[in-house]
């Protein structure tokens, strides 16, 4: 039986620069000692999961809450909270409400203070992961035959009707992920007709599609590093791209930190020719994955090819002609003398940053791409070497085990972030006397997160930002800050400082405040926006020569709504409670974070979200932003705007809605049947209630109210529904919290802000 391992790393090889707190991993128990029962809900969640697969396609963490229920028992009910609701009036029900959901949600907080969570969503990491694995001779030793029953039950879960999978759990079927999922599961020990039919069903998409020729560049690089494609049908990444002076704008130290830490690593790879040993199965894909015979294939034309399902970003002309260049004059000087000695020298810094990286964020690096890809590099340079053997305990930090089966997350997970919310969400309802367990340990949990230090050695010659004061997205040990999860840290933490330490422990020390505000103050640009990791280094003109298909805008680190509407209610916040320190500074920044916030607000009213689906997401940062920063509706016409938008994207059910296709194509949409999302509704009825919706109309919140109270399940918790995350435009994420978070969040302000002074009146 699968267990949830929380915070733990006593292990060879791991180390952490706060004790593990916030890890998550799932170990199998062969002698669990779980009863008949346990085994058998556990099998009956999976049976549900596989007969609704094309129903719902999120999984629901059903796993770790009967871990949870059983190890965690929520505490019983008071007197007095379990009328009969047709006994109540509007603010009995609503008190009822958020108490049980809180109630369940203390019973799935760790006891150091994190929620523990699925983060997946995205089906193209599993595959780089079993490849990596397979060529290191690694596989068997990390993941376990039971590793791999979970790993093959959820690439067959989440396989579409029409035999492909997609980019993500909800997506339509890629080449991209259809060819590599057939592969990871034929690495897995599957045959070419196994899963009932399903092998079948998917190699007929590939070859329907026109065979693995057809894969975008990310998928034609895993699959010359497994020796099923060859690296001359790779467009080239030369690594001497690194040795060019930084001032240029070109230079991958200005590229999005994202965008770097995964070319660096394939870089050194396509330089290499890399290719894993030739076995039966390898050979065997490449008579699988083709039209024609493997050894006929113009690979020089494969170079340029990409299945119309995949191609979100298709390459300009002018990319068309660079790698034309670069394959067939570039690449065959770099290879001669004297330049060769060019490219050991490239490949020596390469591997120099590599190490940088692996080193100053505890071999979990900065995510699950760049992580395997390190990961085989290093084995590339040395199998037998120290690097390679501290990656490998880090894998499982990626993995998580659902009713789904074992997915590869986006993330080491979403720790920080999620108790950043959820402490807000808790403070919202104002019942911090019943909820000072659950606040003291989140309280616990964001002072043991903040980074304390800096990444070794000089930073710009590893084009590293600042790192001292900040939060994570995920742990400490992840090491790379970024400026929402800093600024969400920061407010959390003001918050806190204020309730008697009786209650949540002691505040946050006042120099650990300053070393926040001092990093949030670094990260604005020019333009008064806030970017994610780093500031904007380069320009948007460099999305030209975006290699990835796939994805959109990855060249550079823009700034967002979210990063900025974040930063105002932070430094707001920190201005209240210490008005003296840096305070012109913060003045400015504030004033000219409005004014990039007020810029960017489109036509409609609305702000594009691009972490969250979607302009519900980025509707509500634009409007905290705003009214923390002073704008009103009477003084606004941004707020104005916002609060129509909204407004007229409401359900008649008295709900928001919006599909992930608002994310893709950047047009508002609505999900099928216009259903309502809790989370979208919770977003929009926060900014509403925010904006001062209640002294001109309450009956729009009255209304979304109605629906979060109905959709409360019996034990408090709130379902899940479609999903709710997304990056880089075309990708979606899963925020498996937000179903807790959100309902409870817009049920307390509404309750405090909108109902209460309403009844006192």
């Amino acid at each position: 039986m699968w267990k949830l391992k929380l915070s733990q790393g006593n292990e060879a090889w791991v180390t952490s620069v706060n004790g593990n707190i916030g890890r998550q991993y799932w170990e199998f128990d062969p002698n669990p000692g779980a009863s008949k029962e346990e085994l058998a809900r556990v099998e009956e969640a999976r049976n549900r999961f596989r007969t609704n697969q094309f129903r719902a396609k999120h999984s629901s963490d059903i796993l770790m809450r009967l871990q949870f229920a059983k190890e965690n028992p929520m505490e019983e009910l008071h007197q007095g909270q379990v009328e009969e609701e047709e006994e109540m009036d509007e603010a009995m029900v609503i008190e009822k409400t958020v108490r049980r959901g809180l109630r369940y949600y203390a019973s799935l907080q760790a006891e150091d203070g994190f929620w523990p969570g699925d983060y997946g969503g995205p089906l193209f990491l599993l595959p780089g992961l079993v490849i990596s694995l397979h060529v290191t001779g690694a596989l068997t030793t990390i993941l376990s035959s039971e590793h791999q029953r979970e790993i093959r039950r959820y690439l067959y879960n989440h396989q579409n009707g029409d035999g492909g999978w997609g980019l993500h759990i909800e997506g339509h079927s890629t080449m991209f992920c259809t060819a590599l999922s057939y592969v990871a599961l034929r690495l897995l020990g599957e045959g070419s007709s196994d899963g009932d039919g399903a092998m079948d069903e998917a190699r007929k998409w590939i070859l329907g599609h026109g065979g693995a020729t057809y894969i975008p560049s990310w998928g034609k690089m895993w699959l010359s590093v497994l020796g099923v494609y060859e690296w001359s049908g790779n467009n080239p990444l030369p690594p001497e791209i690194w040795l060019l002076p930084h001032f240029l704008p070109i230079h991958p130290g200005r590229f999005w930190c994202h965008c770097r830490m995964v070319y660096l690593p394939m870089s050194y790879l396509q330089a290499k020719r890399f290719v894993g040993r030739i076995n039966s199965t390898v050979l065997s894909l490449r008579r699988e994955l083709y039209t024609t015979y493997y050894h006929e294939i113009d690979w020089d034309k494969a170079r340029k090819l990409c299945a119309k399902e995949d191609l979100y970003y298709p390459h300009p002309w002018v990319q068309d002609v660079l790698w034309s260049g670069l394959q067939k004059i570039g690449e065959p000087l770099l290879m001669q003398w004297p330049l060769s000695k060019l490219r050991k020298k490239a490949l020596n810094q390469v591997m120099q940053h590599i190490h940088y990286e692996d080193e100053n964020t505890s071999y979990i690096c900065l995510g699950p791409v760049n992580k395997v890809l390190n990961m085989v590099c290093c084995w590339v340079e040395d199998p037998k070497s120290e690097a390679f053997k501290r990656h490998l305990p880090r894998i499982k930090d990626y993995l998580w085990v659902a009713e789904d089966g074992m997915k590869m997350q986006g993330y080491n997970g979403s720790q920080l972030w999620d108790v950043a919310f959820a402490a807000q969400a808790v403070l919202a309802t104002n019942l911090v006397d019943e909820c000072g367990s659950m606040l003291k340990k989140a309280h616990d949990f964001v002072k043991n997160t903040q980074v304390r230090e800096n990444s070794s050695g000089v930073l710009s010659q590893w084009y590293r930002h600042v790192s001292r004061g900040g939060w994570p997205f995920s742990t400490p040990d992840n090491g790379w800050p970024v400026s929402d999860c800093t600024s969400e840290g920061l407010k959390v933490a003001l918050l806190l400082s204020r309730i008697p330490s009786e209650i949540v422990g002691d505040p946050i020390k006042a120099d650990r405040l300053f070393d926040a505000v001092n990093l949030i103050l670094s990260l604005q640009n020019k333009n008064g926006g806030f970017a994610s990791y780093e500031l904007t280094r380069s320009y948007p003109w460099l999305e030209i020569i975006n290699p990835a298909e796939i994805f959109g805008d990855i060249m550079i680190d823009y700034p967002y709504v979210e990063c900025t509407g974040a930063a105002i209610q932070a430094l707001t916040a920190f201005v209240k409670m210490y008005p003296h320190h840096r305070r012109k500074e913060i003045d400015l920044c504030v004033a000219k974070a409005i004014d990039f916030l007020e810029s960017i607000q489109l036509p409609d009213g609305s702000w594009y979200g691009s972490w969250g689906v979607c302009y519900t997401y980025g509707t509500w940062f634009g409007v905290k932003g705003l009214v923390d920063g002073g704008r009103t509706y009477a003084n606004s016409s941004s707020i104005r705007r916002a609060c129509r938008f909204l407004l007229a994207k409401q359900l008649e059910s008295g709900g928001w809605g919006e599909s992930y296709l608002s994310c893709q194509d950047k047009v508002y949409t609505s999900l099928e049947g216009d259903k309502s999302h809790l989370v979208n509704t919770s977003w929009a009825l926060l900014a509403l209630i925010k904006a001062g919706q209640v002294e001109r109309d309450p009956s729009p919140l009255q209304r979304a109210v109605k629906v979060l109270i109905a959709s409360q399940m019996e034990n408090g918790d709130f379902p899940q529904q479609e999903i709710i995350g997304v990056f880089n435009k075309n990708c979606m994420i899963s925020y498996s919290a937000y179903r807790n978070i959100f309902p409870i969040w817009a049920l307390g302000e509404y309750y405090n802000r909108v109902l209460l002074p309403f009844v006192k009146r």
